[in-house]
């Protein structure tokens, strides 16, 4: 008998749902590969996106990539060589932004409005179709392909294609609808920034501030150019006790509170509106792969919840995402076991970093043991103004420039004890010099705090069971990524995305 096999008809070889960094710069690889691409997103672009800007050394050279470095536009951005960090209005350090061989020793601050064009045109001139002001609604994918349900200005229509790619941020449908449920609050953390005209200086260092009214999260000034800046607040969405307080009127306390940030700020005044956006933290236990489908960007959760940094990631994935479209079409495999190499290298270049990142996160939910967390802060920058490969390190994880393991290597933690040593030493000499009646005043100040901790715990007993729950489960995660490394071959050289950042430079 005869059998005809008759092609299917697909309207591009593969779909991206979402043109932000992530979507873009997967539909710019692809189309590079000479796939036709259809790349949607529900706005118009040039279209604004609450961020802090800040294009780190990682996310420069993926940018590089893609030829951006060669715009006018990109050079006029703002560089940052240098990043200080703050406490309670107390300069606390600042150091350069640290080296990584192959990537460049700085950031740039580059309004999102920009960045996101620059990419989008990038995908077009490679030939991606792109499709504004059109919402995916919904997919179903099948053994010859996947199909991908839109509304746009001429209404409803069913798209079919090989593949798609989610990339729609943060409140992705193409995420709820792979996984069956919305994000839990607890993978959450939510933002907002302001633009800010008039500043005396900006210069070329990023600030980062902490306070014990703002923590668990911290706000940030960003220089985006000449006299103007990003202002902003982050913060984890669930907290134990829980966070009553507006963020907006928080932060906009802060412009004028913090001594620190009104000292950097003088006298300049908002330019346009304070504006904010939930974010989407990465949760291993959650899939990011499918029949035809992948997660990219903060679709998949690749925000690390301990910074907020999602823009290297974002880049980062929409590459890998394209590349692992790229081999499954080679192997004529789009099923989930053919795609299944991208979850694998998700995990095995960010996994270890983001389960850190969450574990202390985790940990300083916990608001009633505050005080003991900006301690260990203090302990940390003590030790890494008097040793600068101390703080290159710890510095480069906080950035995402360096592997998370390295923070946890024996030589790191011995720093850390002998620094955490000698400054409870100091703080105990010092009460002791200030006499008896002072110490037992300490003591009953202390035994109060720890009473009023139980207590508090003991009257929220759901939520001090969630928060235990959450540092327990993070604790696991992190172990089984320290196992995952130690198990594989070579895994003491191994850097993430290291071949990239070895065999490139960037300017």
């Amino acid at each position: 008998m005869l059998t005809l096999k008759i092609a299917a008809a697909f309207d591009g070889d593969v779909i991206v749902a979402g043109a932000g960094p992530a979507g873009a710069a997967a539909a710019a690889h692809l189309a590079d590969a000479g796939f036709a691409v259809l790349l949607i997103d529900h706005q118009q672009f040039p279209r604004d996106k609450v961020c802090g800007d800040f294009v780190g050394p990682a996310a420069l050279l993926e940018l590089h990539r893609l030829g951006m470095a060669a715009l006018p536009g990109y050079r006029q951005t703002n560089i940052i060589h240098e990043a200080a960090l703050y406490l309670n209005g107390r300069h606390l350090i600042t150091h350069p932004i640290p080296r990584v061989a192959g990537m460049p020793a700085h950031g740039r601050v580059i309004a999102r409005k920009a960045l996101d064009q620059w990419i989008l045109d990038r995908a077009r001139a490679a030939g991606a179709r792109v499709l504004e002001n059109t919402r995916v609604q919904g997919f179903a994918s099948d053994a010859g392909g996947v199909s991908v349900t839109v509304k746009g200005p001429a209404g409803r229509a069913t798209l079919r294609a090989q593949a798609l790619i989610g990339a729609d941020g943060s409140s992705s449908v193409v995420a709820r609808l792979l996984r069956g449920h919305a994000v839990p609050d607890r993978n959450r953390i939510v933002a907002m920034r302001c633009y800010m005209d008039g500043l005396p200086d900006t210069g070329n260092r990023c600030d980062l501030y902490f306070s014990d009214a703002t923590f668990p999260g911290y706000y940030w000034l960003f220089p985006t150019g000449p006299n103007a800046a990003n202002v902003g607040i982050g913060m984890v969405r669930e907290t134990l006790p829980r966070n009553e307080e507006h963020l907006r009127q928080r932060m906009l306390q802060l412009l004028t509170s913090d001594p620190a940030l009104r000292a950097r700020l003088g006298n300049a005044q908002l330019r346009g509106p304070v504006t904010g956006w939930p974010l989407t933290t990465y949760d291993a236990a959650l899939p990011c792969v499918g029949r035809r489908v992948l997660l990219a960007g903060d679709a998949a959760g690749l925000i690390n919840p301990l910074n907020g940094e999602g823009i290297q990631y974002a880049m980062l994935s929409g590459r890998w995402a394209a590349e692992t479209l790229i081999a499954a079409r080679a192997r004529d495999d789009f099923s989930h076991a053919g795609l299944l190499p991208y979850a694998q290298r998700i995990e095995r270049e960010l996994r270890f970093d983001m389960a850190l990142a969450r574990l202390i996160v985790q940990l300083i939910r916990n608001r009633h043991l505050t005080p003991l967390w900006l301690e260990a802060l203090h302990i940390i920058v003590a030790r890494a103004r008097a040793d600068p490969a101390y703080a290159d390190i710890t510095g480069g994880v906080l950035a995402g420039l360096v592997p998370a393991r390295r923070v946890m290597g024996a030589d790191i933690l011995r720093k850390s004890a002998q620094q955490a040593v000698l400054s409870l030493a100091g703080m105990g000499a010092q009460h002791l010099l200030r006499g008896r009646a002072h110490c037992l005043r300490l003591g009953l100040r202390t035994g109060t705090a720890a009473a009023g901790v139980a207590l508090s715990m003991a009257a929220h007993p759901r939520a001090a069971l969630d928060w235990g729950l959450g540092v327990a489960g993070s604790a696991l995660e992190l172990g089984g990524g320290v196992a995952g490394a130690l198990l594989r071959p070579g895994a003491q050289e191994h850097t993430p995305a290291a071949p990239d950042y070895r065999s490139r430079s960037i300017m």
